[in-house]
Parts: C-alpha cells; sequence; structure tokens
C-alpha cells in the first residue's frame, strides 16, 4: 500500500515538474493567459468576458432618461 502511495505522489511531482519546467528555467517565465481579454483576436472581433459585460452593464448610463415617479 504505502509503495502505491509514493509511486502515486513521485508521479504527480513529476508531472508538475514537467508541466512548470518552462516557467521555472525561463528569465521571464509565467503562465500563460487564457483570459478571453488577453486574445488579440477576440478583443478585434468585440468578444469580451462575461465579467467583463457585466460590469459594462451596471455602469450607470449618463444618457439615460431619467423617469419621475
Amino acid at each position: 500500500m504505502w509503495k502505491l502511495i509514493a509511486f502515486s505522489v513521485i508521479i504527480v511531482a513529476l508531472c508538475v515538474f514537467f508541466m512548470c519546467i518552462q516557467i521555472i528555467f525561463k528569465k521571464h517565465g509565467h503562465f500563460p493567459k487564457t483570459h478571453v481579454s488577453s486574445s488579440k483576436e477576440m478583443r478585434k472581433r468585440g468578444i469580451t468576458c462575461v465579467q467583463s459585460q457585466d460590469r459594462q452593464a451596471r455602469q450607470d448610463n449618463p444618457h439615460a432618461v431619467k423617469e419621475i415617479l
């Protein structure tokens, strides 16, 4: 049982190391940006993420007509 747990921990550690090898050994290594707003093509097409759309929708419209109750 302990051999299996030790083997599993070693395999997971190796996988994490190999996934991070570029980040660890590159001079200015960082994780790739996968956010929609980080993509130049998405911004060119006007596609934004849900969080940005929600933030824009919550802003007050300066051109809105005030209703009198």
